[in-house]
């Protein structure tokens, strides 16, 4: 068999079990990529150069910091100050949902709603309501900011090893206003709709305090590590080996000091990590490395270039809109991976800056999660919190509060980007 015909058949049935079997979505990227090396579609070489190293090393170390700084206990204990600080509950919950959305535009979306879910299930018990809403507000506030910032979540780091942005290009990509604001506009509108969801709730409640911070050195190193990036954004112009080794040396500084510190062995600290995504993400880039190998991108990127002609503006519209609809149900790191190259090509076939398109796309992508409890590791952390708490999460309910949270978010992102990249 050619392995243009292999590749394309590993890709397609890969990405239907991930649909199928999302419990075993590791174990079908890494089969699917050792398939692909058995069968030569791909030489062994290839599958090595088609992982981007840099990435992992940024997802690992920030894994790691995240951790340490969630043990920390630090993050909870701000939480309940402004929970305090608060003149009435909707505004607590408000403010909850701004916190988490500023821990995650720096540590991964699952290890943040894992900071801050404690306080608002203590908020919820001390009003004794149901604590389903806010903890559904929390989770997709949290991958709404993930997109912010280049180590807020996996999407986002792909997107900047794909197209070569450091952190710095989060905030300013070449002289104009980038992705972080665009967000931040998503998250000003969103926000609105949060404060409307709970309006209801108008009375002032005071939190017994119960954190107590463990140690201030997480926080130290989680900021020392965003100075870092930030500067190192000016040294290693084209993205290619700096910031990974940067977040490699922080993680592994922060399992010595905890083991040192806090007697915790590192291999219990790296036994729990995430490493099932650590994985899936190194079989992604290679599935869809193979697939760019044998041509198969540029061909989906001729399609689609074809299918909309030479209106920017459709095209722009299609890639986020359908960005958002899949990325509700499949899982958008696949997705997101699969579809960056076809995106460029676009914006090249279009004569278009190819930011237009790159951030359209990470936009609906990171934010289409927030549909359904399935579309984000996020969310479906979230309901496993509540469903333990004896607090079942419908579908239904989910989309009560993920549909106009979403749909108000990337509206206005949509607009900011194409008003500064069109």
């Amino acid at each position: 068999m050619e392995p243009r015909i292999i590749a394309l058949s590993v890709f397609i049935t890969a990405y239907s079990l991930f649909v199928i079997l999302p419990q075993r979505r590791t174990m079908v990227a890494l089969a699917a990529s050792l398939l692909l090396v058995l069968t030569q579609a791909v030489s062994f070489k290839e599958a090595f150069l088609a992982v981007n190293w840099n990435v992992m090393g940024i997802f690992v170390g920030t894994l790691i910091i995240a951790d340490v700084f969630m043990q920390s206990r630090v993050p909870a204990y701000i939480a309940e100050i402004i929970v305090d600080k608060a003149r009435s509950t909707v505004w607590a919950i408000l403010f909850i949902c701004i916190l988490t959305g500023f821990i995650s535009a720096f540590v991964e979306n699952v290890a943040t709603v894992l900071i801050v879910a404690p306080i608002a299930i203590a908020l919820a018990k001390k009003l004794k309501i149901n604590p389903t809403n806010m903890m559904i507000a929390i989770a997709v506030s949290s991958n709404l900011q993930g997109a912010a910032t280049l180590i807020g979540d996996p999407p986002s780091m792909l997107l900047g090893g794909f197209a070569k942005m450091n952190f710095g290009d989060f905030f300013f990509y070449k002289g104009r206003p980038s992705i972080f604001f665009a967000v931040e506009l998503g998250a000003l509108v969103s926000f609105a709709v949060i404060y409307f969801i709970f309006s209801k709730h108008k009375e002032k409640v005071q939190l017994i305090t119960v954190e107590k911070v463990k140690s201030w050195v997480p926080t130290i190193l989680l900021v020392s590590l965003i100075i870092l990036l930030a500067l190192s954004s000016f040294l290693d112009m084209g993205f290619s080996y700096m910031a990974g080794a940067i977040c490699m040396v922080f993680g592994l500084v922060a399992l010595i000091w905890e083991k040192f510190v806090n007697k915790r062995s590192i291999a219990a600290g790296m036994k729990g990590l995430d490493w099932d995504t650590t994985f899936f993400l190194m079989g992604i880039f290679i599935i869809v490395g193979a697939l760019s190998l044998t041509g198969w991108i540029e061909v989906l990127a001729n399609y689609l270039a074809g299918l909309v002609g030479g209106n920017i503006f459709l095209g722009y519209t299609a890639i986020v809109f359908i960005s958002v609809v899949l990325s509700a149900f499949i899982d958008n790191v696949p997705f997101l991976a699969a579809m960056l190259p076809v995106a460029m090509i676009m914006s090249s076939k279009l004569q278009v800056n190819p930011a237009l398109f790159l951030f359209g796309l990470l936009i609906g992508a990171s934010l289409g999660g927030n549909i359904t409890p399935i579309g984000a590791s996020a969310n479906i952390v979230a309901c496993g919190l509540l469903k333990k708490e004896g607090y079942p999460v419908k579908f239904s309910a989910f989309m009560k509060i993920g549909v106009p949270f979403t749909f108000a978010a990337v509206g206005a992102a949509y607009l900011f980007v194409w008003f500064i990249w069109s």
